[in-house]
C-alpha cells in the first residue's frame, strides 16, 4: 500500500468512524454517566474490536455473508435484539432521583463483541476492504485494519470527551435521565435503516 493510498484510507476511516452511529452514541452516554477512566475498556473494545473485525472480514468472512443469505438474516435479527437491549441499558443508566445505581459501562469484551452486531461497523468494514484491499491479500487487509485501529482510538477519545463536556451540564438527575432517554432513542432510531432495508 502506497503512502498516498494509506492517507486516503485514514481519511476514509476518520470520516466513517467519527460520524454519529451506535458506537459513538454509546460512548457519549458512557462519558456522561461513567466518566473517561471508567469508559476506557469500552473505548478499547471498540477500537480493537472494529480493527479485528475489518481484518477478519477482509481475509474471507465477507464471502460467507454474500454467498449465504440466511446468515445475513440471522445477523440482522441478532443485531436488532442486541441494540434494543443496549438502548434499554442506556435509558436506565441514570440513577433515579440521584440514588446509587448498579449500572456499569460496557466492558472491553462487550464493546468488542458489539462490533459484530453493529450495522454501521459491517458497512464500514465491507466498504473499506472493497475499496482499499480489493485483492483481499493479508498484507493489504492488515494495513486497512491498522488504519482503522489508529483512527478508531482517536474517535473513541473524541466522543467520550464530548460526553465529559456534556456531563457538566447534566448535574440534575432529571436532565441526566432525559439525556439517557434521548441517547437510547437515537440508538433505536439507528436501527430503522437496518430493519427496513430490502
Amino acid at each position: 500500500m502506497t503512502p498516498e493510498i494509506f492517507l486516503a484510507l485514514l481519511a476514509f476511516a476518520f470520516v466513517t468512524s467519527a460520524t454519529p452511529g451506535p458506537n459513538n452514541v454509546m460512548l457519549l452516554a458512557s462519558g456522561v454517566n461513567f466518566g473517561f477512566r471508567r469508559s476506557l475498556p469500552h473505548m478499547a473494545g471498540i477500537a480493537l474490536g472494529h480493527a479485528g473485525m475489518v481484518f477478519l472480514v477482509g481475509v474471507g468472512l465477507m464471502g460467507i455473508f454474500i454467498s449465504y443469505p440466511p446468515a445475513q438474516l440471522a445477523l440482522k435479527v441478532v443485531s436488532v435484539v442486541y441494540m434494543l437491549w443496549l438502548a434499554w441499558k442506556i435509558a436506565n443508566a441514570a440513577p433515579p432521583d440521584g440514588a446509587r445505581t448498579k449500572a456499569r459501562p460496557l466492558t472491553f469484551l462487550q464493546a468488542a463483541a458489539f462490533q459484530w452486531v453493529n450495522p454501521k461497523a459491517w458497512v464500514i468494514s465491507l466498504g473499506a476492504v472493497s475499496i482499499y484491499a480489493p485483492s483481499q491479500d493479508w498484507g493489504a487487509v492488515a494495513w486497512v485494519a491498522a488504519g482503522f485501529l489508529c483512527v478508531g482510538w482517536t474517535s473513541t477519545v473524541i466522543w467520550t470527551g464530548l460526553g465529559l463536556g456534556v456531563r457538566r451540564l447534566l448535574q440534575r438527575p432529571d436532565w441526566l435521565r432525559l439525556f439517557n432517554y434521548s441517547m437510547a432513542a437515537l440508538l433505536v432510531a439507528s436501527l430503522v435503516p437496518v430493519v427496513f432495508a430490502g
